[in-house]
């Protein structure tokens, strides 16, 4: 894909899941990727791997190590990054975290988490990065929601919720960085084979398990791969497989006959627990 070629990319959480893959993506199409998060460790390894991936010689891998929460500190940081390097082409808000959980379960800590990571950590890049893009009138904002983003989905109050905020966010940015030149694109990921999901499996109630295995898994260069051909086609919705077009069109088009269909897979899982299956 020629859009990428010459690129400079920015991804967070790209040392691991959804970002790394994007990245290692970037680099075989000939872009230039910096990637930034928490573990100076996790992003050498993911830096090597980028390497491998790249096209041609010449091209650039940065690493930053930063925690998108902190919006002082991430603010210095990629103020001097921009200041040595320039400012990004793109820019992929992937980093997330997820803890499952029924509401009432859950410790009022955990969604203050959820919000502080996948909805104010894309809010604080953008704050610091935007201006500048804005600026220069030109650009990409790449902002990864999920399917739980769309729908609600048991056991997800709190990530759920932190992934509607990404898409209501997205639409809004949507409208306002047209003027300038700049595009959006809204990613909504199906469930990934990541670390993230191996984390989030040890918390997941019966019931959650019971509706999401039905759901086929893809695999994180799957995921990748799909996105960046939507992006440099200009997508504003991403929605990567099958699963979730199905299940996207399902919500828009069909309204609230999505609800029963929900409705009648939980209450499948409910009748497996009465019986003891």
């Amino acid at each position: 894909m020629d859009f990428y070629k010459g690129k400079l990319v920015f991804i967070t959480g790209g040392s691991s899941g959804i970002g790394l893959a994007l990245a290692k993506g970037v680099a075989a199409n000939g872009g230039n990727v910096v990637i930034l998060a928490r573990t100076k460790e996790m992003l050498s390894t993911a830096e090597e791997e980028i390497k491998k991936a790249q096209k041609a010689s010449g091209q650039k891998v940065f690493s930053i190590v930063a925690d998108i929460t902190q919006p002082e500190k991430l603010s210095t940081v990629l103020e001097k990054f921009v200041a040595s390097s320039g400012i990004p082409d793109i820019v992929i808000n992937s980093a997330g975290v997820a803890h499952p959980g029924k509401f009432t379960a859950l410790d009022p800590g955990i969604f203050h988490w959820m919000m502080d990571v996948n909805y104010f950590g894309t809010v604080n890049v953008l704050k610091a990065l935007l201006p500048q893009m804005q600026q220069r009138r030109s650009g990409t904002i790449v902002n990864i929601s999920s399917i739980a983003g769309f729908i609600g989905v048991y056991g997800y109050s709190a990530y759920g919720a932190s992934k509607y905020a990404v898409r209501g966010l997205s639409d809004v940015l949507r409208s306002e960085l047209k003027p300038y030149g700049l595009k959006v694109s809204v990613v909504f990921p199906p469930d990934t084979d990541t670390p993230q999901l191996e984390y989030e499996s040890q918390y997941k109630p019966f019931i959650t398990k019971e509706v999401a295995g039905s759901a086929k898994l893809m695999s994180a260069d799957a995921v990748a791969e799909d996105i960046l051909k939507q992006v440099a086609r200009g997508k504003y919705i991403v929605l990567p497989g099958s699963e979730g077009k199905l299940l996207f069109t399902a919500q828009n088009l069909l309204g609230r006959l999505l609800y029963p269909i929900m409705d009648m897979m939980i209450n499948s899982a409910i009748a497996k627990i009465k019986f003891g299956q």
